[in-house]
């Protein structure tokens, strides 16, 4: 094939321009995103149950549903959370890969089974199934510049104008409003409805009659008799839209005509559906509307489609509104992306300089340049084809692939450089030849760095779609190169490279060539010292084998010492803080709390921070008027380049300032490095009561684990991401003297769900838009226990009787948000590693403190714990099955059981470098280190394969084994050097890197360019020596007696 393209170097033009052009087609139609799908798809019921206690929710709905989910396919896990708010929550974490809408599918389905057996308000509410991630992809605010409208209208507005287009706009999973939009709220006084002897259920009547709309029909309508001349549209009563009209509703006509109106026992306004949350922008009132992303979608695309619909609609606004996005991940993705961009383009120019040192001709370096372009964008066109898309992860392997594919081209053209030196041929002939000798070294790199990568691609889990990134960029610009190798180089080299005269160098002329002698001189003083150094160790064979044996122990005790972690931190913009009062707090006490949140942010940290959003009366923790939530949102990285104004270090010193509120916690913490993967970085723990021993033992379990995580100095902020129990007023109704006093008991209930929970009774219109209609007590009659004692029920007599006359009431603790874990109550305990201790050593001492614990009381760890738990049990698979490719791809290459141990021996030398490297940088053993560990693999194996390959070549040609090996590494130790620097080179930048996305660049970058380097320079020492080492000891045939030629190299000796 090389000879083909030799004579015909259009031809070999023509397909390299074709496949670049391919490449750019597909950079246009490939999505961005920052990382792959990693999270598991998940699913959400959502369902709502007005006025309900946490308690009565889990046992009426969300244990309903739950038990009728079964059988349904890759489910991993499943969570469940019910809250006094009356709302529940109940979300499917299902397996990577698994297709989100069969998935909703399977749910909705289940769920209809359960539908049935719901209260019927529940099923009147409607019962959501949304398609979502856990965390926020970003925050859309509505704020008044000139204060015109207040947080009411801004929410109104949201909802009733901005809301239904963006939830439907591609890639939005769910919306969470901040708040909700209008509602008629008629507000009972009780004192005046015992005057006129009307209970709530009068009042519900009378509205749910009046303000109804009636289908009256047609005058005319078909079947119409002959001669018909009239058809019209009858209208009667229809939906009402005013207070006054509302006001005006009749509740009662007395026989003397008189009636009783609405206005008479009740306040008609237009208020808000729920007043539990209050979203504030720097302090001013704000409509705040979070999406999260819909289960696979694309973030970047999403994130823009979204900004341009709102683009679109606030033309219409109305004067002195203004959308203001407080909270946004795109940014940080789009940045990551630039910034590895960048360090590609450091790479290419840094591998072209060291390329010209050791070619020291800039026609033969220009060569392998050409390959870098034509070898990334055909890539593209592969993972165009394959259906991935352009994210970190992508060009992480891409900086790799840069060392990888200039070596195939490097080896092609210094060899060529060699013949023509030594032979004096034409670049045609020396081109001819030199194909000829590493055409089967360039194919035997590819298949077994192919080799070595492929296993990763059928991983399953979210580390099996990081590793299935990895290994399909890798392998297809392997092979990509090899084949620019076979095509394109060969030709360039015979018709760009000048002939040079027999025993002469291409830099003896040019103006560098004082330079390039001096540094040749002592490249041949250092090689001669190296072949020196080789020579003794054949006669030395103990000490060397001692020296490995240490090396080897070296690189275990290393990677034993490794904490563990799943991916790196990154500071990605921004900050989240999360505020939890004591049980029974007031919004009001939140808010004084948030304030002082604020100014700490808006006034001390005005050099990194740039806005800051708060939501009161909502957490990740749940619901409630003690709860609060916030969102910091960072300056541009470019401003925030010294250490003390990165993420991490704003949040050290948030978490110092809230050490001294005393009416509340507060934490500060950086979201994780994939965010659908959960709301912080850290441990994510589900401690469960397995035994059934109920709900105070688990609140016990749960703070006697509090207490010895605060105690232990390898934790920082362990957390309940729940809440405490609050104290709660149980009213006992006395059914028998209910009875005696000729009192119902639907009656009762239904007083007081209404006046105390709300009820909601139909709609009415308001601005076009059809809006909820409720019914509740006024606010200054169920502020207070005693306020009970002021409402009355009906009786069959028609007399008014007291609550005091048929019930009794005590304090008592309950939970405002009950959680389950698989079916089986628990409750969410979060935390993060002090500083200098890795995830996996956290979650270590979690395990040691939860085994403690009594019996009966288990543990499960979830969301991104429950991925590096996963990621940590498949590493040892990935390496056994790595090595054993190596060891069957080099075996078929040389025909050999014996020469691929030479390569197996090799691979810890790499690894010690990769290890010791990540080690001093005090990184963990995370997926990266994975994925640069088996990268080191490869080039090791690389490295051994064009040693070997010339070492067989001498053999052949009659040499004894020293003598062969000895001539090989002389002739092999220049390209050996010159590609391991330039992959070396290649990846440096990536290691060095700072700015956004630095965690991930720094991870990967440093384990392939400490492995790079040890298996460069130790390599070199022991590829030879093991090689004659194991000749000797398994023997060999001479190699001037006949022998079948392996598929690689020209007549090689059998090693049985």
């Amino acid at each position: 094939m090389p000879r083909f393209f030799i004579n015909r170097p259009i031809f070999a033009w023509v397909i390299a321009i074709m496949v670049m052009l391919a490449g750019l087609l597909a950079i246009k139609t490939l999505p961005v995103s920052q990382y792959p799908p990693i999270a598991p798809p998940q699913i959400t019921i959502n369902a709502m149950y007005p006025g309900a206690s946490a308690q009565t929710v889990q046992d009426t709905v969300t244990q309903v549903i739950e038990q009728k989910l079964n059988g349904i396919d890759n489910l991993i896990y499943m969570s469940s959370t019910s809250d006094s708010a009356g709302t529940v929550a109940i979300n499917l974490t299902f397996k990577a890969g698994t297709d989100p809408n069969i998935a909703q599918v399977q749910v909705q389905n289940k769920l209809q089974l359960a539908t049935p057996l719901l209260p019927q308000i529940v099923q009147k509410q409607g019962i959501q199934v949304v398609k979502s991630t856990r965390n926020f992809l970003m925050i859309i605010g509505l704020t008044s510049e000139d204060g015109s409208m207040d947080r009411p209208e801004l929410t109104d507005y949201l909802v009733a104008n901005v809301q239904d287009t963006i939830s439907r706009t591609e890639g939005v999973g769910e919306v969470t409003v901040f708040g909700s939009q209008n509602a008629m709220r008629i507000w009972l006084d009780p004192a005046r409805l015992n005057n006129y002897h009307l209970t709530t259920s009068d009042v519900i009547s009378a509205v749910q009659a009046q303000n109804a709309q009636v289908s009256a029909g047609q005058f005319g309508g078909n079947p119409a008799p002959p001669g018909q001349q009239l058809n019209a549209t009858i209208t009667a009563r229809t939906l009402l839209q005013t207070p006054e009209q509302f006001e005006a509703i009749i509740l009662r006509t007395n026989s003397d005509g008189s009636t009783v109106i609405l206005k008479d026992v009740a306040d008609c306004k237009v208020g808000t559906e729920n007043y539990d949350i209050e979203a504030r922008y720097k302090g001013m009132p704000m409509g705040g509307m979070a999406l999260r992303l819909a289960s696979g979608a694309n973030a970047l695309d999403t994130g823009n489609l979204v900004k341009a619909k709102m683009e679109e609609m606030s033309k219409y606004f109305p004067a002195g509104m203004t959308v203001v996005y407080p909270y946004d991940t795109t940014p940080f993705i789009k940045i990551s992306i630039e910034e590895v961009v960048q360090t590609l383009l450091e790479a290419i120019l840094l591998v072209f300089i060291i390329m010209f040192l050791f070619l020291q001709n800039i026609r033969a370096t220009l060569i392998p340049t050409i390959a870098v372009p034509v070898v990334l964008l055909g890539t593209m066109g592969v993972l165009s084809a394959a259906g991935f898309s352009i994210n970190t992860l992508t060009m992480f392997a891409l900086v790799i692939v840069i060392g990888l594919l200039v070596d195939d081209a490097i080896v092609v053209v210094e060899n060529v450089e060699r013949i023509m030196s030594e032979e004096g041929l034409s670049p045609h002939d020396a081109t001819v030849k030199s194909m000829g000798q590493i055409t089967s070294a360039l194919w035997g790199i590819a298949t077994v760095l192919t080799a070595v990568f492929l296993p990763m691609a059928f991983f399953g889990g979210s580390t099996g779609v990081i590793y299935r990134q990895f290994s399909i960029t890798i392998i297809s610009a392997m092979i990509l190169s090899v084949l620019t190798a076979m095509i394109l180089t060969p030709a360039l080299c015979a018709t760009l490279l000048k002939p040079v005269a027999k025993g002469h160098e291409a830099y003896e002329s040019g103006w560098f060539s004082p330079f390039f002698r001096w540094f040749n001189k002592y490249f041949d003083l250092a090689r001669r010292k190296y072949e020196g150094i080789v020579g003794r160790s054949f006669g030395k064979p103990v000490r060397y084998l001692v020296m490995y044996g240490a090396i080897v122990a070296a690189m275990m005790f290393f990677f034993h010492c490794l904490p563990t972690a799943f991916l790196p931190d990154e500071d990605q913009g921004f900050i989240i803080c999360q505020l939890q009062l004591p049980a029974g707090a007031t919004q009001e006490r939140t808010l004084q709390l948030i304030q002082r949140m604020e100014k700490h942010f808006l006034e001390k940290e005005t050099k990194s921070v740039e806005t800051i959003i708060s939501v009161a009366g909502f957490s990740f923790a749940g619901r409630g008027q003690n709860m609060g939530l916030a969102f910091v949102k960072l300056k541009d990285w470019k401003l925030r380049k010294s250490k003390d104004l990165k993420a991490p270090a704003v949040a050290a010193r948030a978490m110092k300032e809230f050490a001294q509120y005393r009416d509340g916690m507060a934490f500060a913490f950086s979201p994780p490095a994939v965010i659908e993967l959960g709301t912080a970085n850290g441990f994510d723990l589900e401690l469960q009561d397995r035994a059934g021993l109920g709900h105070d033992k688990l609140m016990e379990a749960r703070n006697q684990l509090l207490g010895m995580a605060m105690k232990n100095p390898r934790l920082v902020a362990v957390r309940p991401n729940g809440q405490d129990d609050t104290p709660q007023f149980k009213l006992d109704i006395d059914d028998v003297r209910a009875g005696a006093l000729g009192v119902s008991l639907s009656s009762i209930n239904e007083v007081l769900a209404t006046a105390w929970g709300s009820s909601y009774v139909n709609d009415f219109i308001e601005k076009g838009r059809v809006k909820k209609v409720y019914l509740q007590s006024d606010p200054r009659y169920r502020m207070l226990p005693e306020d009970i004692n002021s409402w009355y029920v009906r009786n069959q007599a028609g007399e008014m009787v007291p609550f005091s006359a048929f019930s009794t009431a005590h304090w008592q603790y309950g939970s405002p948000r009950l959680e389950r874990y698989n079916g089986i109550p628990a409750v969410e305990i979060m935390g993060q590693a002090a500083p200098g201790v890795s995830t996996g050593e956290a979650m270590a001492e979690m395990e040691k403190m939860a085994d403690q614990l009594p019996s009966g009381i288990g543990y499960e760890w979830t969301g991104l714990s429950y991925e590096e738990k996963e990621a940590g049990k498949q590493a040892p698979a990935l390496y056994a099955i790595s090595l054993l490719v190596v060891f069957l791809s080099v075996a078929a290459l040389y025909e050999s059981w014996t020469i691929p141990f030479v390569n197996l021996l090799m691979l810890p030398l790499g690894l010690v470098g990769a290890v010791t490297a990540v080690t001093l940088r005090g990184l963990p053993n995370d997926i990266y280190l994975q994925i640069g560990l088996l990268t080191t693999i490869g080039l090791s194996t690389k490295n051994a394969i064009l040693i070997i390959q010339f070492i067989k070549a001498q053999l052949h040609e009659g040499h004894e084994l020293v003598e062969a090996t000895l001539t090989a590494i002389k002739i092999r130790l220049r390209p050996v050097i010159m590609t391991s620097l330039a992959f070396f080179f290649g990846t440096l930048p990536l290691a060095l890197t700072r700015g956004a996305g630095a965690a991930a660049q720094n991870a990967i970058g440093t384990a392939v360019t400490g492995g790079l380097l040890s298996a460069t320079f130790i390599d070199l020492v022991f590829i030879p020596f093991f090689f004659v080492l194991i000749s000797r000891l398994f023997g060999r045939k001479k190699a001037r007696q006949p022998s079948v030629e392996p598929a690689v190299a020209a007549g090689a000796p059998e090693v049985p």
